[in-house]
């Protein structure tokens, strides 16, 4: 049977995935959707012409991690694609937010992701593809989202290298950088700060952002950016000294 797994299902770029996936790939027999928030996913049935198996999975607990672990085992899927888009952000400065959250940023946004991976990657063959949601707060530090754009960074580094090892399995690994996205992301990130003004500016649209990330991992990119803004970011990144960038976005 072959499926595709996504997390993050419930909401966001992860649901528009799952759209995405459901419209686009006839050959994918089946679409495992992981999330904490099992009602949401059961909202998804009926939304894509293919099955869905609900996996209600909090990715961040050993003994949920044990339960894909052991419906993998038992189904033997052939896993053609991967989306690891779970993930969370919370804003302000390091020690205003409270050190569940932080610890929590890292468990969820690197842990779980390693995690998923790891499970899956044994029962990928040969042109597959996984997708990575990264972000392009992984492109540089961001004061008050220290721990969110650091977890980011992580994820683009671990996709690129992992991209390299899996060439000659021919399993393409895509990270993808979008700026702000217009989900509830920032409903939750702005519990504890407000996002700046320059950022609200750059909202994207969370179907076009998913499209874009399936038609760079098709064309076998090891990383997917949307817009133009997010893209001259990207190149000022690399070309600026960061701490100039990061003096001019405090005075932002």
């Amino acid at each position: 049977m072959r499926i595709a797994v996504v997390t993050g299902a419930s909401s966001g770029l992860g649901r528009e995935m799952v759209l995405q996936i459901g419209d686009r790939y006839e050959k994918i027999e089946e679409i495992w959707v992981i999330a904490r928030r099992e009602q949401r996913l059961r909202e998804l049935q009926g939304r894509v012409p293919v099955p869905l198996r609900i996996l209600p999975l909090d990715l961040t607990r050993q003994e949920d991690l044990s339960v894909l672990k052991d419906r993998l085992e038992e189904m033997q899927p052939e896993v053609k694609i991967l989306v690891n888009a779970s993930g969370y952000g919370k804003i302000g400065p390091v020690g205003t937010v409270t050190m569940g959250e932080e610890t929590g940023m890292v468990a969820l946004n690197c842990q779980a992701l390693c995690a998923v991976t790891h499970l899956v990657l044994p029962y990928m063959g040969r042109n597959s593809r996984i997708i990575q949601f990264a972000s392009a707060a992984a492109f540089l530090p961001q004061p008050e989202f220290a721990v969110y754009a650091a977890t980011k960074a992580f994820v683009l580094s671990y996709s690129r290298a992992l991209h390299e090892e899996l060439k000659n399995r021919e399993i393409c690994v895509t990270a993808v950088c979008p700026g702000p996205v217009k989900t509830e992301f920032f409903d939750i990130a702005e519990m504890t700060g407000k996002i700046p003004f320059y950022k609200r500016l750059a909202m994207a649209d969370p179907k076009k952002v998913a499209e874009t990330a399936m038609r760079d991992s098709a064309m076998g990119k090891t990383v997917s950016v949307y817009g133009p803004l997010m893209k001259a970011f990207r190149l000022l990144a690399k070309v600026i000294p960061h701490s100039l960038l990061l003096a001019a976005m405090n005075h932002l």
